[in-house]
């Protein structure tokens, strides 16, 4: 939890040896949704054990990226790899959590039963979880231990047998950031996850990310349009137009625009994007001959 402002201390590295493949690996990619380009040829990486924060207002390709990022989004040409493998590819199933906006639950089942019913579908006892689990476990108990572990994860213990359509809109957030977290995966993916959030949820929320990267060396990508969220990411791809205005630290952002905030920063870089497209379109054009 970050509360003083600064950005978070990011966990170790991994440890000498062969490097695995970045959580994501984007080159020149591209979405077009009709006559419009959606995403525009963007480049960057998120690294494993991180938390990256996907900043920049509705309606500039956050969440397009995302779902290309989890392999549900359609006509994306360039490269886009997860965890060294194509984009939606079956393989990451398992090893991938995605939470949307809204809320994806059966509004007709108790927390528990949601839990239970993600769980028989994703059989979560992945590699990771089957060598932490006891000699002669079932697959049923591995995956009551894993229900038990999320619903305790996102603080709803005391709500698991509660109907998912009674629930609060923020317990319904809550209980799709659990059904993610099924199964341990390397990398979640969460569009929005505090939209409509208490202060002290959210709070509560970015605590356990940073456990969750710090703890388990997950990677998380985390969407969001609130500028202070920003400072408590440990790196920031800012977006503008389906474009990647900058790819960096909050700290090295405020130092590289000499501002005191990374909403700051975010804005003098939109200014000077504006600047350098004006200038590029005011220039003379040579005319072929």
């Amino acid at each position: 939890m970050n509360i003083s402002g600064q950005t978070p201390p990011a966990p170790p590295d991994h440890p000498s040896g062969p490097r695995p493949a970045p959580a994501v690996h984007a080159e020149h990619l591209t979405v077009v949704r009709g006559a419009r380009t959606v995403l525009r040829g963007l480049g960057f990486t998120v690294p494993r054990g991180r938390i990256t924060g996907l900043l920049g207002p509705s309606g500039c390709g956050k969440s397009t990226l995302l779902r290309a990022i989890v392999g549900t989004q359609a006509k994306v040409t360039g490269t886009l790899e997860v965890l060294g493998l194509p984009a939606g590819h079956a393989a990451l199933r398992s090893r991938v959590g995605y939470v949307t906006q809204a809320p994806s639950v059966y509004a007709d089942l108790t927390v528990r039963q949601n839990l239970e019913y993600f769980a028989a579908i994703l059989h979560p006892g992945s590699v990771r979880s089957r060598l932490r689990s006891r000699a002669g476990d079932s697959a049923a108990d591995r995956r009551h231990a894993e229900v038990t572990r999320a619903i305790a994860d996102v603080d709803l213990t005391s709500h698991a047998d509660a109907v998912a359509g009674t629930l609060s809109g923020g317990q319904s957030n809550r209980v799709s950031l659990a059904v993610a977290l099924l199964g341990d995966p390397e990398l979640l993916v969460l569009d929005e996850p505090t939209v409509g959030l208490d202060p002290v949820l959210r709070r509560d929320l970015w605590s356990l990310f940073h456990g969750i990267a710090a703890d388990r060396g997950t990677a998380l990508l985390v969407s969001s349009h609130v500028m202070d969220e920003a400072e408590r990411c440990h790196r920031l791809l800012l977006m503008r137009q389906g474009e990647i205005l900058a790819d960096d630290t909050p700290d090295a952002l405020r130092t590289r625009t000499g501002t005191g905030t990374v909403e700051e920063a975010f804005l003098h870089l939109v200014d000077e994007a504006a600047r350098n497209t004006a200038a590029q379109e005011a220039a003379p054009k040579e005319t072929v001959r």
